[in-house]
């Protein structure tokens, strides 16, 4: 597994990371067992950054990766947490909360779920509209000062907040959704992470599994998040498959998955941009693993974006009461 600098400020990692949001719920139901085991085929073939969110499953995303991580070396693995959404008990969203006193409470929580002493890259999972970003930098700031979490990073915020989250203290990293289907953040989020020496940790890469090669029409079922997702919807999958299929004929032609190709191409972006697989499989783990052989030239990048241009997806990336919600959509 090759390795990188998470940004000017941040550490050693995996160039490829595990996002373990979809083994919580967000997907419709997971097994508990495959999920575990996924974890441990992940860290046995390199894989050292795993995501999470102190909200994926009220708790139930942390406490699984404790348990997987028990018997392992906590110093090689780098756990990155988002925090600040608030949940009801029937799992419905009701906001953030971005105070300096809740970075310390959630924090607290975090890491007894987990059971490490500290967070390796610890960031708000959305801007609070009411709390001054550098407020809510200071504060988990402060954090790094005690020890308790070694680096900040920001998600899906603009180029401005950007700006002064890091006037405030080094940012490792932003993690914002980035694949063929979603590239808002070329226009002006990537160039001042790049001023500012901030790597991206890109999720969403195979567009929750749209752009996988394995989706199929009306497979979302309830409680599955993409149920409600506009790229997913009668009238925007039909478009989106398409897309896919014009580029399957591309990977087949590499001899490569959909899947490969897609990641692979994300990571051919950068250096700075580390592609989060939500693989909750072993399976499908491998698959994704395997975009790290793909060598994609100037030609393939070519028909891979004239396959699938820019701005050709059906469909906003999330329903839009959640994108009035997201600052990287209003800064763009």
């Amino acid at each position: 597994m090759h390795m990188v600098s998470l940004g000017n400020s941040g550490p050693k990692v995996s160039a490829i990371g595990l996002g373990c949001m979809g083994m919580s719920g967000m997907y419709g139901p997971s097994d508990r067992a495959e999920s575990i085991a996924t974890i441990h085929a992940a860290l046995d073939a390199g894989i050292t950054l795993l995501d999470t969110g102190d909200f994926y499953g009220m708790g139930h995303n942390e406490i699984l990766i404790g348990e997987a991580l028990k018997g392992r070396n906590r110093d090689q693995v780098q756990l990155s947490v988002k925090f600040g959404a608030l949940r009801d008990p029937a799992g419905a969203w009701l906001g953030y909360d971005a105070r300096p006193n809740a970075v310390r409470n959630f924090l607290a929580y975090t890491m007894q779920r987990l059971g490490v002493e500290y967070i390796d890259v610890y960031r708000p999972s959305r801007l609070d509209p009411n709390v001054p970003i550098e407020e809510t930098i200071g504060a988990i700031a402060d954090m790094v000062k005690a020890g308790y979490v070694r680096h900040i990073g920001l998600s899906e915020v603009g180029a401005d907040t950007i700006r002064r989250a890091a006037a405030v203290h080094p940012i490792s990293d932003l993690q914002i959704e980035y694949s063929l289907f979603s590239r808002g953040i070329e226009d002006e989020i990537l160039p001042v992470c790049r001023e500012h020496g901030i790597a991206v940790t890109a999720y969403g890469v195979l567009s929750r599994g749209l752009i996988s090669g394995h989706w199929q029409k009306d497979a979302a079922k309830g409680g599955d998040f993409r149920a409600m997702s506009p790229r997913f919807q009668e009238g925007n999958v039909e478009r989106n498959l398409a897309l896919v299929e014009a580029l399957r004929r591309i990977a087949e032609a590499k001899g490569v998955t959909v899947a490969q190709i897609a990641i692979a191409w994300v990571a051919a972006q950068g250096h700075d941009i580390v592609p989060l697989v939500g693989a909750r499989r072993r399976d499908r783990l491998a698959e994704a693993l395997g975009a790290q052989a793909v060598r994609l030239d100037a030609d393939d990048i070519s028909a891979i974006e004239s396959a699938v241009p820019k701005g050709a997806a059906a469909g906003a990336r999330y329903p839009e009461a959640q994108l009035v919600h997201m600052d990287s959509e209003r800064q763009r």
